[in-house]
């Protein structure tokens, strides 16, 4: 069996769109079509409901989802175990929310490239689910999140370090420069922009907001950090963010510090699968974040 379609296979399960699948894997979505048609007719089984909002796996298809991911597992060892007398090499593809990939990770693939130049590292921008999602069905070797619980029992998830939360807002803002903390009082009168529902920090923030009796907050999400910062440098209200994403703007000014409650680290969880076989160019990548994050 032709292990490329077990790779459509898998990407369609994961995207449940024909259009989305065809982009990841740079085909056209007829080839998708024709490819799902060829490995329907292979195991003798329909693998997928084609519904006008999408497609959906059948029975048959989520019992051989796991199945399918491991025949890919075990070409990938074979392909390494022919090359294992060399140095680490490969294509490492790496999930991480916004706030990692643009503050953490350059500096960690400039490293790598540097000491380990045949490992190309795929960076994907991914929010919680889909960077869970993404490893489950072997799309993704390596992920990311920010999050302060987190529990999956087919995946191996260990904290290996920490961000710095801040509450930030513009030098002109009426909060800038106070001389004495703010609660949470006058905290839940005020106007914040926060990155997308998803986001541990910022649903955190939302919650303890709205939980202030009579609060009255107004609280615009956005899908991009930059959307957010930039709102609040304009001086339209205040956002909670990992120190990191800031620092450039509060060293030059652009923004200032709210003095106010204490805001927890959020942890870095660096999560892979428990039963995958990993490259020595994932052991690798793995063991670089690790460095570097602690």
């Amino acid at each position: 069996m032709d292990t490329r379609l077990l790779r459509t296979f898998i990407t369609l399960a994961r995207t449940e769109s024909f259009t989305t699948a065809a982009d990841e894997l740079h085909m056209a979505q007829s080839t998708v079509s024709a490819q799902m048609k060829v490995l329907e007719s292979e195991l003798h089984a329909r693998l997928f409901d084609r519904l006008p909002t999408g497609t959906r796996l059948t029975e048959t298809g989520r019992r051989l989802l796991d199945e399918a991911a491991g025949v890919l597992d075990a070409e990938a060892r074979l392909r390494a175990v022919a090359t294992e007398d060399g140095p680490p090499t490969g294509r490492v593809v790496l999930a991480a929310g916004e706030t990692l990939c643009s503050a953490r990770l350059p500096q960690v693939v400039v490293t790598l490239r540097r000491t380990h130049p045949g490992i190309d590292i795929e960076l994907h921008p991914s929010g919680t689910e889909d960077a869970v999602a993404g490893v489950r069905s072997a799309q993704i070797d390596l992920a990311l999140l920010l999050e302060e619980h987190a529990e999956y029992a087919d995946l191996q998830l260990a904290c290996i370090g920490h961000e710095r939360l801040v509450l930030v807002c513009a030098p002109d803002h009426p909060l800038s420069g106070h001389d004495r903390p703010v609660d949470w009082e006058e905290l839940a009168r005020e106007s914040f922009f926060l990155h997308e529902q998803g986001c541990s920090y910022s649903d955190r923030l939302a919650r303890q907001l709205t939980a202030v009796p009579g609060a009255q907050p107004r609280l615009t999400r956005f899908g991009s950090i930059e959307a957010a910062r930039s709102c609040v440098a304009a001086g339209l209200g205040l956002t909670v963010l990992p120190q990191a994403t800031v620092a450039p703007m509060l060293a030059d000014g652009s923004l200032k510090l709210v003095p106010g409650p204490t805001l927890p680290d959020v942890p870095v969880q660096l999560v892979r699968h428990r039963k995958r076989w990993e490259s020595s160019a994932v052991r690798t990548v793995r063991d670089e974040l690790v460095r570097s994050f602690r």
